[in-house]
């Protein structure tokens, strides 16, 4: 498998003819993370994330933003969407029912640092994510489950949401060293939820389920908790998968995002980054905000291998494939030093370009129009709308 890539600009701009529009969502908070981009039937975008002083904090919690259609619209003040002042509320996802048209919010909610701790939490709406349902937990007994990647519904209707398990053994500090991902699926709107554990796939987390538009199967890309490459995985069913198996694409352990496109190519937003021999590493990703009282080691590694934090988040790529993610083409959309061996946002200290959400314009007029939203430094989430993602890739109109 292989990949090539193109140079752009260190920072988009619309003087690159494919990209037609570049806007910093306005933050109401110190630190914003981790978004998510849906489209509505009338092509009002909204953009989730979470919020407030640093992750792990109980301030942390969800924030949306809409952008109504048409060029001279503006995205809309953050509406605080959930507030528990005992949990970090993370890794929003948002997931539009095409049956009934009720929008549904999941994300996750831990004590402090403690992923293994994390349980998901899924509300509801039925006015376009005007005004939720009551919070409650998705998965009760799944202790440890994390979220960030859309829920698939299969052709027969069928919900798929990918997750994965952040575990550790009893006594010692979650790190990632241990993290296993697997597939709940639901057979009846999201009321009973089964579970299916993606086999060998230690490290392999944040897994991203697309659906081929060519085949009746589909393919899933994973983030590595060894910040070395992206890992992709192969399902006939979307439910049953093979083992996820490393790419030529880097990863730096840090969030991407893939979707089809209508002519059946795949266009993927990652970091070109990994670690290398000399780079710097953080003890885990929430190190800087562990409590002094907090005795406890940091877990072992499992069969040679430990989590790798603080590898450089930087040069943020887009990428596309013609056979089904197996090799890439690639173009820098910002670049930067990405340094993020810090979470802080209050003093300005994190430079990560990071946790990219794309959603694919439908329709024939628009087979390769993409918008795209992701972390900047921790301080705001950027949107980025581009035309078509073929001529951005190919480095046309530049």
């Amino acid at each position: 498998m292989s990949s090539t890539a193109t140079r752009a600009l260190a920072y988009p701009t619309t003087a690159i003819s494919s990209i037609t529009r570049v806007d910093n969502i306005p933050a109401s908070t110190v630190q914003c993370h981790a978004s998510n981009l849906l489209q509505l039937p009338d092509k009002t975008l909204l953009c989730t994330w979470f919020g407030g002083t640093q992750e792990g904090i109980p301030d942390i919690s969800i924030y949306l933003s809409r952008l109504a259609p048409g060029p001279s619209s503006s995205w809309s003040t953050p509406v605080k969407v959930s507030s528990d002042p005992t949990r970090s509320e993370q890794n929003p996802i948002l997931f539009r029912d095409p049956a009934t048209g009720t929008i549904w919010l999941f994300h996750t909610a831990q004590p402090a640092g403690n992923q293994d701790e994390a349980v998901v939490i899924a509300r509801t709406s039925t006015d376009n994510a005007v005004t939720w349902s009551a919070p409650y937990e998705l998965l009760p007994g799944h202790k440890g489950a994390f979220v960030r990647q859309p829920l698939v519904v299969l052709e027969d209707g069928t919900w798929v949401l990918p997750f994965f398990y952040c575990r550790t053994p009893p006594g010692f500090r979650w790190i990632g060293s241990d993290d296993v991902s697997a597939v709940m699926h639901s057979r009846d709107g999201g009321k009973m939820w089964d579970e299916k554990l993606v086999p060998n796939s230690r490290g392999a987390v944040h897994m991203n389920i697309v659906k081929l538009p060519s085949k009746r199967e589909y393919v899933a890309f994973f983030r590595s908790r060894w910040a070395d490459c992206i890992y992709r995985s192969t399902s006939k069913d979307g439910i049953n998968w093979e083992a996820p198996a490393n790419i030529a694409l880097p990863n730096p352990n840090s969030g991407i995002c893939a979707a089809a496109l209508s002519g059946g190519e795949i266009v993927m937003v990652f970091n070109d980054s990994k670690a290398e021999e000399g780079l710097a590493r953080r003890e885990g990703l929430y190190d800087d905000i562990a409590p002094a009282d907090d005795k406890r080691v940091n877990q072992p590694g499992v069969g040679g291998k430990s989590a790798v934090w603080g590898t450089p988040r930087k040069a943020l790529s887009i990428g596309l494939s013609k056979d089904d993610g197996k090799t890439w083409k690639y173009r820098v959309l910002e670049d930067g030093d990405g340094f993020c061996m810090t979470n802080d946002s209050k003093g300005r200290s994190n430079r990560e370009l990071s946790y990219p959400s794309i959603f694919v314009e439908t329709g024939a007029e628009n087979q390769r129009s993409i918008h795209v939203a992701y972390t900047f430094f921790r301080q705001n989430i950027k949107y980025i709308h581009i035309s078509d993602v073929e001529e951005y890739v190919n480095g046309e109109g530049a």
